[in-house]
């Protein structure tokens, strides 16, 4: 048997192997219908090729290491006290100056929800609990009012008092059906509250799935607190996460996930109602911020590999990775580039690339999920990390 006979026969059975799965031990096995989509990616030549040379985010300092598991956002409150983040347990927390406190969660089953002891704790131990603890994912205070509003991946839109405790259910539902994956929000001055759910089929524990699949069911939406209904302003976006305010209000900005970009929805003005591409950025967004002057601080989660560019052109590649017997962590880190590293990006309220700031290494900073910018400091969330990173600008 020759060198190429042997190939192809072994081509064959792999083949067989990922098109029947026969142990179940692929990422999709327990999904019967999934579909992969094309992601509607920009043409390689307009991704920003603009790089951090200095890594100047490895000057970050790391602080609360092993105090907080998976802190996603970072708000401070009216009166500048802080930060409060969401929790991987499904805690909402307080640091009060001296430690961390618990100030509010979002499930009434507090008592199912004990935290794990931090050395046995990781970025996935909490995901068979998350349905039943909540996950608070965006976090945003309303100015006038100090009420905390709440994006919680599985229990809805929601709202805790300046006091903390049990949160308010506000949304668990648009146009009828349940919402899936509540991610990001934020709310203007009348307390409207604007906020995105990056899928109506995938669930925040699978996001792997929901990354893989190009799933364009994502919506951002608007919750009036006078009708108390919620709207839908877009529909059919490939993983809507992170969702900003301009400082004026006339406008907010949201990430499109899957596609590396910035759009730009217009609430006041001739334009009122429609939405534009603002920038297309070098990797995958998760939050974006506004500061004082206006500006917007975008975090990658990585930098737009070629695997991940092309992949996304062309589904059926990714629905054979899949369909291997590979462990989520290790997709993950396929799509990512084959490792943990931090991006962060600044835009102007225009689109233009105003600064970036990096550890390409991942010896510091890794997977960002947020950028909090105060008192000339950058405040850094990372789903998937253990600590709170600060970046003095």
């Amino acid at each position: 048997m020759t060198l190429t006979q042997t190939f192809t026969i072994f081509f064959l059975f792999f083949a067989l192997y990922c098109g029947l799965d026969p142990f179940n031990h692929s990422p999709i096995s327990n999904f019967p219908n999934f579909d992969a989509k094309k992601v509607d990616m920009p043409p390689w030549s307009e991704v920003p090729n603009d790089r951090d040379g200095h890594n100047l985010l490895q000057n970050s300092e790391i602080k609360f290491l092993n105090q907080v598991q998976g802190p996603e956002s970072i708000v401070f409150d009216p009166l500048g006290r802080g930060p409060y983040t969401g929790l991987a347990d499904g805690r909402i927390v307080f640091w009060n100056g001296h430690s961390w406190l618990d100030f509010a969660y979002t499930s009434p089953n507090r008592s199912l929800c004990n935290p794990l002891p931090i050395q046995d704790a990781t970025p996935f131990s909490y995901v068979k609990t998350e349905h039943i603890c909540g996950r608070p994912l965006g976090l945003r205070f309303h100015k006038k009012t100090g009420e905390l509003y709440i994006a919680d991946a599985y229990l809805g839109l929601m709202k805790v008092g300046p006091e903390g405790g049990l949160a308010t259910t506000l949304a668990t539902e648009v146009e009828g059906v349940t919402l899936r994956f509540p991610n990001d929000v934020d709310v203007d001055s009348e307390g409207n509250v604007y906020f995105t759910e990056s899928s109506a089929i995938y669930q925040r524990r699978n996001f792997i799935q929901l990354v893989f699949s190009g799933d364009d069911s994502g919506k951002v939406l608007k919750y009036n607190p006078t009708t108390k209904e919620t709207t839908v302003l877009v529909r059919n976006i490939q993983f809507p996460n992170g969702i900003s305010l301009s400082k004026d209000g006339s406008f907010f900005v949201f990430c499109e996930g899957s596609i590396g970009r910035l759009r730009k929805y217009w609430l006041k003005g001739e334009k009122a109602g429609t939405s534009e591409i603002l920038a297309i950025l070098p990797g995958a967004p998760d939050n974006i911020r506004v500061n004082e002057d206006g500006d917007f601080w975008v975090a990658l989660h990585c930098r737009r590999s070629m695997y991940a560019y092309f992949t996304g052109l062309y589904p059926w590649i990714r629905k054979a990775i899949l369909k291997l017997p590979i462990p989520t962590k290790y997709q993950y880190l396929f799509q990512i580039g084959g490792k943990q590293h931090g991006v962060i990006v600044k835009y102007s309220p225009e689109g233009k690339l105003l600064q970036i700031l990096e550890d390409s290494e991942g010896k510091v900073v890794r997977a960002v999920s947020e950028v909090e910018e105060k008192d000339g400091q950058l405040w850094i969330g990372s789903v998937l990390m253990p600590f709170i990173a600060i970046y003095k600008l």
